[in-house]
């Protein structure tokens, strides 16, 4: 199924910016939705047959959460005209909301239909033509006298929708807001244009009492009163401007209050339709118990970052303690094993490091390699540098792929640069150089290491062979990271080490 800014894009002649006033709209209309007791549907105009009238397709879709649905079947994607989007092309010629009409049957469901306009206030402040039609279809099949709450509902409903058609819903977003709480069943409280509560749902009387309020909130200035409940006057002082921002026809972001080990989000959305302030509709949610767990996450968190920079310094002083005892010895060949575990050592404790800094047991694998394809370069001699680079990018690795991973490339780097270019006869010295490329696909990374050095020897067969570094290569490769490798000549001259390792989610 094509999103919403692919099937504009494709049917209509909508601007980026038009499309982005939909997009914001979609993110923002379930609230609608649950006000409505009604389905919406957003409805842009495209050509079609002249014979057939206007025809409109829908491009998004979005079901209450407190009513039954009015279609079992999506209707993105669906393209109708003449009679049954009448009241479509009439909403949009006429710019205004059309709610006459006598109820429609979907098989056994009987609906009710309404047509809201959408426009978009330009940078003048003034609202620009209709540029889509939200449908609001309500299924009348469980129809009964409404409470007072569901009243409450579909009053403010009405507020928004008119806010619809004014251009002045939905309201830019904020910065790294989203719209996923609160809702309105988590709490819903009204106000009028003093800022006192005209109606405050049983959820939201709840959410409050937790902040230590135990009156009734009908009649409360609730600005005054979030001031007064929040333990951080600035908190509270700050919760306070938001309702009255709102009440002035601001959208402020949402706001969180804490008050006797309680905490409670809230969301307060202006109240203007035809442009008039009337009041704010104020969202809150008790979320005591998320933050508790966020907390607690927090603390998580913090301790395994801890636990890895202290691996990482235990690993460091390994690696110095393998150090001075490599000085001390005397036979060549013990000193050259003892300073290739440095190396081995140093390279874990790379990655142990990278996610002491990381939120997550993942790491931005790039760094690591850039710095051990360094170290690898610098045990070449200095009369015969060679030059190293990586090509392409491994993004984040999880730790799982991240420590096996390092270990596989630097014994490769490090076989390229001790043993590739040894007594290589008509060789430039400033012309060596090991190169990793690097493709990432969705579930594997092809990872190519490859020196332009004197090759693979004829009789070389990496299974036999009794290297440590080429059997830690095979352990890791096959063992650890369930993948495969091959070493071979390249063509030219050189060797190349192919890499295949899946990315997908391993068994525990």
């Amino acid at each position: 199924m094509s999103t919403l800014r692919e099937l504009v894009e494709e049917h209509t002649s909508l601007g980026p910016v038009d499309i982005d006033h939909l997009h914001r709209l979609a993110g923002d209309w379930q609230l609608i939705s649950d006000l409505s007791f009604a389905d919406l549907l957003l409805w842009v105009p495209v050509e079609g047959d002249p014979s057939a009238g206007q025809s409109f397709l829908c491009v998004a879709q979005v079901r209450p959460t407190t009513a039954p649905t009015a279609y079992q079947d999506d209707q993105v994607g669906r393209t109708s005209s003449g009679a049954e989007v009448a009241h479509l092309g009439v909403a949009r010629e006429q710019g205004r909301i059309w709610r006459e009409g006598d109820p429609v049957w979907y098989g056994d469901t009987p609906a009710r239909h309404e047509a809201i306009p959408v426009r978009r206030r330009g940078e003048d402040g003034e609202a620009g033509a209709v540029i889509a039609v939200v449908g609001r279809d309500t299924n009348l099949s469980t129809a009964r006298t409404p409470s007072q709450l569901e009243l409450n509902y579909l009053t403010t409903a009405d507020d928004l929708a008119q806010m619809i058609a004014d251009g002045t819903f939905p309201s830019v977003r904020h910065p790294g807001e989203t719209t996923s709480a609160p809702r309105v069943g988590d709490g819903l409280i009204r106000l009028d244009g003093s800022g006192k509560v005209t109606y405050a749902s049983p959820n939201a009387q709840s959410a409050i009492r937790r902040l230590g309020f135990s009156a009734h909130l009908v009649g409360e200035d609730l600005a005054a009163l979030f001031n007064r409940l929040a333990e951080d006057p600035l908190e509270g002082s700050e919760a306070s401007n938001r309702i009255l921002g709102a009440l002035r026809g601001d959208a402020p972001p949402r706001k969180e209050i804490e008050a006797r080990t309680a905490t409670v989000l809230s969301r307060a959305l202006p109240l203007m339709p035809a442009g008039v302030p009337i009041g704010a509709l104020v969202l809150v949610r008790d979320i005591t118990e998320v933050k508790r767990r966020d907390r607690a996450l927090i603390t998580k968190d913090a301790t395994i970052r801890e636990i890895h920079h202290r691996v990482k310094n235990n690993l460091q002083t390994v690696a110095a303690l393998l150090r001075l005892q490599a000085r001390r010895v005397n036979h060549p060949e013990a000193r050259a094993a003892l300073e290739e575990s440095v190396r081995r050592v140093a390279s874990i404790a790379l990655v142990h490091e990278t996610l002491a800094m990381s939120a997550d047991e993942a790491v931005e694998f790039d760094g690591i390699v850039d710095r051990v394809a360094n170290a690898a370069a610098e045990v070449a001699s200095p009369e015969s540098p060679v030059r190293t680079r990586r090509e392409g990018t491994f993004g984040v690795l999880p730790a799982e792929i991240a420590t096996p991973l390092v270990m596989v490339l630097n014994e490769l780097l490090l076989n390229a640069v001790e043993h590739g270019f040894e007594s290589l006869e008509g060789k430039a010295t400033d012309g060596a150089e090991v190169v990793v490329h690097v493709e990432r696909a969705k579930r594997e990374l092809h990872v190519v290491v490859a020196d332009n050095g004197r090759g693979l020897p004829e009789d070389f067969n990496p299974t036999t062979n009794k290297r440590l570094g080429l059997q830690i290569i095979r352990t890791l490769t096959t063992g650890e990271l369930r993948g495969t490798i091959e070493l071979r000549n390249r063509d030219g001259g050189g060797t190349e080490a192919l890499l295949f390792v899946p990315l997908a989610k391993r068994d525990r």
